[in-house]
């Protein structure tokens, strides 16, 4: 029995919806109406319509109420956005990562923030015997990690109280598990640029992390410097380790457009 090619198992209507969004795509169309979508697509007006509020209830489209007329919706952005993080992101950091650990002989984190909590997209591991288990894939969270408070910190009061869980569970001694200790924590981080881990969520692990901006100016991960406490003295942090990471994370910011005004 032949094996059937992918393009016999396409779906018309979803083929059509994909058709339909991809009409906003030039530069010069912002929106356009049904009329008009109905002759590029060569479809009935009544199945362009129901096309595009199947797209605009789930937030692929939405309606200009003043002209009636349809645009993209932010969900179309988001899905665009995603991608640019995942693919554009990854294959970027690597390369710093790399020289992260040439520099320091430390472990060297991408992460990037998902629903109250830090995902962890790679990793590059120190030479030495001694380390951090390595957490890539795993989700943890963010208010107990340096990776987590560098994007906790430059949100507002109300997405702070929304994100934060009800009560901050304590996963060490050091865990700041106060409402009002850890936003205080978090405006140190805002004006230093750069956040600490001090064994909050594992004894004797500390971290150093710090922001990657892109195009948009919107931070979109974190790089981070992960060992054991003993080797990460509070002098070390100071003078080696947290300059090296601000900069990496400057350097693959910059590699994402992102410039500094």
């Amino acid at each position: 029995m032949a094996k059937k090619e992918k393009s016999e198992y396409m779906i018309q209507a979803v083929s059509h919806a994909l058709d339909l969004l991809e009409q906003f795509h030039s530069d010069d169309v912002d929106e356009l109406g049904v009329t008009e979508l109905s002759k590029r697509l060569r479809l009935h007006k009544n199945n362009v319509f129901r096309l595009l509020a199947t797209l605009e209830s789930r937030g692929y489209i939405e309606q200009n109420k003043v002209t009636e007329n349809y645009r993209l919706g932010l969900k179309s952005l988001e899905l665009g956005q995603t991608f640019i993080k995942k693919m554009g992101l990854l294959h970027q950091a690597k390369p710093v990562l790399d020289s992260i650990v040439e520099d320091c002989n430390e472990t060297s984190y991408l992460a990037i923030f998902k629903e109250g909590h830090i995902v962890y997209l790679d990793v590059v591991e120190t030479h030495l015997t001694v380390r951090v288990v390595s957490r890539v894939g795993s989700r943890l969270p963010a208010y107990a990690t340096a990776a987590g408070k560098v994007h906790l910190a430059y949100m507002s009061e109300e997405e702070l109280d929304a994100i934060l869980p009800e009560d901050l569970k304590a996963y060490t001694e050091y865990t700041i598990t106060d409402r009002n200790k850890l936003k205080e924590n978090l405006k140190e981080v805002a004006e230093q640029g750069y956040a600490l881990d001090n064994e909050e969520l594992d004894l004797g692990v500390r971290c150093v992390s710090a922001p990657i901006r892109d195009y948009t100016r919107r931070i979109i991960g974190s790089l981070s410097i992960s060992g054991p406490s003993i080797r990460f003295t509070d002098e070390r942090i100071e003078k080696e380790l947290m300059p090296l990471v601000v900069k990496a994370a400057d350097e693959l910011s910059s590699r994402l457009g992102f410039h500094k005004s």
